[in-house]
């Protein structure tokens, strides 16, 4: 973007932000002109893009320009579409967050065009499979559809979409488009029955007659002839120089099929937009006697069904009108939801979405109705949501980058108006709204009795209310439901990332070449391009990358060229007080240089062409004292040519590079799809890097002893095998755990295991007990009582006693032989005779047997019965 700089006298700024008068309307427009005249269409307000329609085909939307903004930085390109399309894609795989692009604009400024390339870059560049390719036939061929049943001519565009539409765009983690949604918003159903003159109804109806065969208008009572009905004659231009109802036809007929209409539902569908036709044809005269309404005719009868009410002339002909939008607008909502039912992902786990909103802009005409009331309210709660949005994502930069400006928080008031039935009850004395009963006298001069007038974020609108009572209960349940939509919009929108487009139309002729200020001054003021313009103005008007600025400016520092070799936050700081940068001018965040003034950048644009040109001087001064004429234009042609070339082996090495990844990165989704599938080609190599994955990581990840029971889970292919390996791990283990066991050890633990038969679970603290190795005994003979020892002697051998009557034993022994030395307990022949301090007196019998055991003997005494010992 900074390159283009150069030119800006010529072909205007890129970034309205840069623009030094960013308050004159004048510059603004100015800018655009300029733009406009070399057929740049695209310009942008920070991260705004505005869009005029060129009415001419510039070839800027072809495969090759789709490639180019792939992956490219946001400002690394010339303002486009895909620029913006991409960026919101990029940053919703990188950061897994939901997005939306809001597209709006008046009729014929090229909104419905806008959309449609978006979804054709998705469909293009998104990476993709032959299972997936379906599901983007689908989101491609529901346009055509919606186009059919909610787009008509009107004065000022041939297409125009007469309703608002919003649709998701579901894609799962490898970025791949996997289903959608679609949400529609005030269809103008007026257009139904009544069209001005110079405009038609919805396309469906002329392409009904003109493109359906001679059997289905048989068999709905159709005739191919537009002026044959009543709901198709009132704009007296049934024929389009520029529209092929024929043609168009046939796509929305394989559409369709493509987006799984069935046969049945595409008869019934048709038939419901026939009955339509018929229920306008429909006359009523006065029966003459009671003023009540008769048919006229009956020819029409036979293809819908009767209704009678006692209603006069005028009455049947609204309701039958009524009844005419009614069975429409609910056929459009039947519709919307076949096709969402055709898009619907059915994987459940977690997408993340990119929203398009398509909805009318502000507009004013000379009869401003309820409906034009409900558009112009929506535009004012999205105009306010976007100013919102706006300074919450600029506060969040600064945030980010550390930058502490009070003025990013002044960006000028925003009005917010609340619109009520009982308005000069509610809102009489609002400075926003009046009547012609509370207008003062040269105002009412302007108005009709039955208008009122609101001031607006864009300006002045006047609305007719005639007709009121009569559509009071219509109008009032429809402002319910838009209302309920409309909070329902606003809340999708506000949990995603904004990003938007603003369509501009540069004539209402829709002639090439011719901009016409004053309509284009009117669509600024009621986009709020100045109001946004201002809002991105209010803190910093250029903000860049260190790497990116300072590898672009560093020949105009003696430091930092021609290589800088510190982190590159340092190298900016020495390079913006080497050119001479004031602090107020300029902030340094953690990863960028804010610099507040267009001016200041525009200096350093400058500051970089005349050291360019300087450097170009020199070289010539060099080359000029050649003899040979003509050298130093061909040493530099020479020069340019190597640097071509270098340019080119570089360029054509990194295309190949990204080109292995791309090819490396199928194969693995590929094999990803297929990992479930015998080894054949698609999954070998994805299979192949799992299990050299899995045993990369168990290698890391092995138990550290048999106590330890962790083990790495495997993925599903390897289930068999990792349980395999975790028995070999185990035996191995054990293998090494046994060898290293010493002999005495081994008796030990043996010893161990007949402990643990028999006190396991019985014998309180036990488990303690578990890793203190046995003693021959936890006894010294001075502790043990005389006649207690003379008693067990005869179980010594050699001098080594094992008491394996184990702990038990032992702490009786003990127990006994400290209470014998305080005098409550006597020995017997063999026996141990205690004394409880209550007086009662008991007698531990002492044996040896097969089993160590413990029991009360049938004469009442505790018996203690140890194993008998054998000699080692």
């Amino acid at each position: 973007m900074e390159g283009a700089l150069t030119a800006r006298d010529r072909v205007g700024i890129q970034d309205f932000v840069l623009l030094d008068s960013f308050t004159s309307e004048t510059a603004f427009l100015d800018n655009l002109r300029k733009r406009f005249r070399e057929n740049l269409i695209y310009t942008y307000i920070g991260t705004l893009l505005v869009s005029m329609n060129p009415y001419k085909d510039l070839e800027i939307y072809t495969l090759k320009q789709m490639e180019l903004y792939m992956g490219v930085n946001f400002f690394e390109l010339p303002p486009h579409l895909y620029a913006l399309a991409d960026n919101a894609y990029r940053t919703m795989l990188t950061e897994y967050n939901n997005h939306f692009i809001l597209i709006s604009g008046e009729s014929g400024a090229g909104k419905t065009v806008a959309s449609k390339k978006i979804l054709q870059y998705y469909a293009v560049t998104c990476p993709s499979s032959d299972q997936l390719q379906s599901v983007r036939d689908r989101l491609l061929h529901s346009n055509p559809v919606l186009e059919a049943f909610g787009n008509a001519k009107t004065l000022r565009n041939d297409n125009s979409s007469r309703f608002g539409k919003y649709m998701d765009i579901q894609f799962d983690f490898k970025g791949e488009a996997v289903g959608g949604h679609i949400l529609s918003y005030l269809l103008e159903k007026s257009r139904v029955v009544h069209q001005n003159h110079g405009e038609r109804n919805f396309h469906i109806f002329y392409q009904l007659l003109s493109g359906g065969d001679d059997e289905l208008l048989r068999w709905l009572g159709l005739e191919r002839n537009a002026q044959k009905y009543c709901y198709l004659v009132q704009g007296e231009c049934a024929k389009v120089s520029s529209i092929n109802d024929k043609l168009d036809w046939r796509t929305v007929r394989k559409a369709l099929s493509i987006i799984s209409f069935g046969e049945n539902d595409i008869e019934h569908l048709f038939g419901i937009i026939a009955s339509v036709l018929h229920l306008g044809n429909i006359q009523y005269e006065d029966d003459g006697k009671s003023g009540n309404a008769v048919l006229s005719g009956n020819a029409e009868l036979r293809w819908i069904s009767k209704v009678l009410s006692p209603l006069d002339v005028d009455q049947a002909y609204y309701a039958k009108d009524a009844l005419a939008k009614a069975i429409y607008g609910r056929t459009f909502t039947w519709l919307v939801k076949k096709i969402n039912e055709s898009l619907e992902n059915q994987d459940a786990t977690r997408k993340t979405v990119i929203g398009l909103l398509d909805i009318y802009g502000f507009e004013v005409f000379s009869i401003n109705s309820f409906e034009q009331f409900c558009i112009n309210y929506c535009n004012e709660k999205l105009q306010q949501l976007f100013i919102q949005l706006t300074l919450k994502s600029e506060q969040e930069e600064y945030d980010l980058e550390g930058i502490e400006d009070e003025e990013c928080m002044r960006p000028g008031e925003a009005t917010d108006l609340t619109f009520l039935d009982k308005m000069e009850e509610k809102i009489g004395n609002h400075p926003h709204f009046v009547t012609h009963r509370l207008a003062d006298q040269k105002t009412r001069k302007t108005m009709e009795r039955m208008d009122f007038r609101l001031l607006h974020y864009a300006g002045e609108v006047t609305y007719c209310v005639i007709g009121e009572e009569q559509l009071f209960p219509y109008a009032c349940t429809v402002a319910t439901q838009f209302k309920n939509s409309l909070m329902e919009l606003i809340e999708i929108l506000t949990s995603k990332e904004p990003s938007y487009v603003r369509c501009l139309k540069p004539n209402d002729a829709k002639q090439a070449g011719h901009f016409d200020d004053v309509l284009i001054r009117h669509q600024v003021k009621y986009l709020g391009l100045m109001e946004h313009l201002r809002v991105r103005r209010a803190g910093f008007a250029y903000r860049r990358r260190y790497e990116i600025f300072l590898q672009r400016y560093k020949p105009l520092c003696p430091a930092t060229w021609p290589h800088w070799h510190g982190p590159p936050a340092q190298g900016v700081e020495t390079l913006v007080k080497y050119i001479g940068y004031k602090p107020e001018e300029y902030k340094l965040g953690r990863t960028k240089i804010f610099i507040r003034h267009p001016r200041t950048l525009f200096a350093t644009e400058d500051a970089f062409e005349i050291c360019k040109n300087e450097l170009a001087t020199k070289v010539q001064a060099k080359y000029k004292g050649y003899k040979v004429k003509g050298e130093y234009q061909r040493q530099k042609q020479a020069a340019i040519k190597i640097e071509t070339c270098w340019r080119g082996v570089k360029a054509r090495k990194d295309r190949k590079k990204r080109e292995w990844a791309v090819k490396v990165i199928k194969k693995f989704i590929k094999g990803f799809m297929y990992r479930n599938q015998p080894l054949c080609k698609e999954n070998e190599e994805y299979l192949t890097f799992v299990r050299h994955n899995y045993l990369t990581k168990l290698k890391d990840h092995l138990p550290k002893n048999l106590l330890d029971k962790s083990w790495l889970k495997p993925p599903a292919m390897l289930e068999k095998t990792s349980e395999l390996l975790h028995k070999i791990c185990l035996r191995n283990m054990v293998r090494k755990y046994i060898k290293g066991i010493s002999a005495q050890r081994k008796a030990q633990m043996q010893l161990k295991v007949v402990a643990s038969t028999l006190f396991k679970g019985k014998k309180e603290g036990y488990s303690q007990t578990l890793p203190k190795p046995f003693a021959d005994t936890r006894l010294n003979e001075q502790d043990i009582n005389m006649k207690v020892l003379q008693m067990i002697r005869n179980e010594r051998i050699k001098g080594d006693l094992i008491l394996q009557c184990d702990y038990v034993f032992e702490t009786v022994i003990k127990l006994c032989t400290l209470a014998n030395k305080q005098g409550v307990v006597k020995v017997v022949q063999g026996s141990v005779k205690f004394t409880i301090n209550s007086g009662k007196e008991g007698i531990i019998d002492f044996s040896t047997g097969q089993d160590c055991a413990i029991y009360k003997a049938n004469n009442g005494h505790l018996m203690v019965v140890s194993p008998r010992l054998k000699s080692r």
